[in-house]
């Protein structure tokens, strides 16, 4: 059944919004917290986004039995925008945000830990179900938002990196001018002479306006950069229906190295090496979250590297576990094409599926 807030005995309502409050009083390092709205003309639930990152939000509210779910809200850095008009019903809502696809090195998410469904392509106003899966769905994890206020409530996305509104445009055209390959100083939100000049070659290049506003130029650099992204680099797609964490490695100057982790979506795909691919050996690997805790790795590893339990960058593949890492058997992918190559993991890869059960 959907959840329902009214459906819980009122003792229970209150030890669960003691529980929601104290959540989101201590993951506001992630998501900035929640505050009064410092625009006096804005009303509803706006959510502005300080970081570097174009950012897609979807949020949900309670209405009725259900839960309702929207989205996607765009967020360029340093703008912010309503997601949810007023007049709000205080209590608890929900959010989730995900980084857009011209940011290099797979999706960024801020979210929390209650499962709501969403559509991941396209925009959707849906009531949650029991099943994400029966409409085509997929389920994600969002963060508990707290509002008080009926009138107006703003929510903050930040990065470890704190910055204004305005250092946080700053930095979204600097990373976007990055993503696209035109810029490859600091992402500091500061626009000195590097930026501002790679600023002026790529409107020139592109035959745009000097006076491009800010939020024109991190438009066009975002469609450049997802351009940008699907003519280079390394890119793992998850072709089956459960989530799937990836890692790869690869020859670095005279020894090796392994990277991880991405997290793909069920359907969904990341970009992990984002450079023209000049050589043949790159390897993968994946372990397949299965439920309860059990995790699958694939059957046909062959090639040892070492993985971390967290994000990690690891030169070597010998004596992992001495080193406190383990070993896991990675695969050769194939020989990349015109610098590229999308790698693909299915069911079929996997300990437990397809061949592996015939035993």
């Amino acid at each position: 059944m959907p959840f329902s807030w009214s459906s819980l005995p009122n003792m229970a309502q209150a030890q669960l919004f003691i529980r929601l409050a104290f959540l989101v009083f201590v993951t506001a390092l992630t998501l900035g917290g929640v505050g009064q709205a410092n625009a006096q003309e804005a009303t509803g639930w706006q959510v502005c986004n300080e970081t570097s990152y174009v950012v897609e939000a979807a949020a949900a509210h309670h209405e009725g039995q259900g839960t309702v779910v929207e989205g996607w809200t765009r967020l360029r850095p340093g703008a912010c925008e309503t997601v949810l008009e007023g007049p709000l019903e205080p209590g608890v809502h929900y959010l989730y945000g995900r980084s857009s696809a011209a940011h290099r090195g797979g999706r960024r998410i801020w979210g929390g830990d209650f499962p709501l469904c969403i559509d991941p392509t396209g925009s959707f106003s849906i009531e949650t179900l029991p099943d994400c899966s029966i409409m085509g769905l997929e389920a994600r994890e969002f963060m508990p938002v707290l509002i008080e206020r009926r009138n107006r409530w703003t929510t903050k996305i930040t990065e470890t990196e704190k910055r204004n509104l305005e250092q946080a445009s700053a930095a979204g055209v600097q990373r976007l001018l990055d993503n696209a390959g035109v810029y490859s100083g600091r992402i500091d939100g500061y626009l000195g002479r590097k930026t501002r000049a790679a600023i002026g070659d790529f409107l020139k290049a592109n035959g745009l306006n000097a006076e491009t506003t800010d939020a024109d130029l991190i438009d066009i650099l975002e469609q450049t950069a997802i351009e940008r992204s699907r003519n280079v680099g390394l890119t793992f797609c998850n072709r089956t229906d459960k989530r799937i964490w990836s890692a790869m490695a690869r020859r670095r100057g005279e020894g090796w190295e392994s990277r991880g982790w991405w997290l793909l979506e069920a359907g969904g795909c990341a970009r992990v090496i984002d450079e023209p691919l000049l050589q043949a050996e790159h390897f993968a690997y994946a372990e397949m979250e299965i439920g309860e805790g059990e995790i699958r790795t694939l059957r046909r590893g062959t090639d040892p590297f070492c993985v971390s339990r967290a994000k990690f960058a690891i030169t070597g593949n010998e004596a992992c576990e001495t080193a406190a890492y383990r070993t896991g058997l990675f695969v050769a992918t194939p020989a990349p094409t015109n610098r590229k190559l999308v790698f693909e993991f299915f069911e079929r890869d996997f300990v437990g599926f397809g061949a592996a059960n015939a035993g």
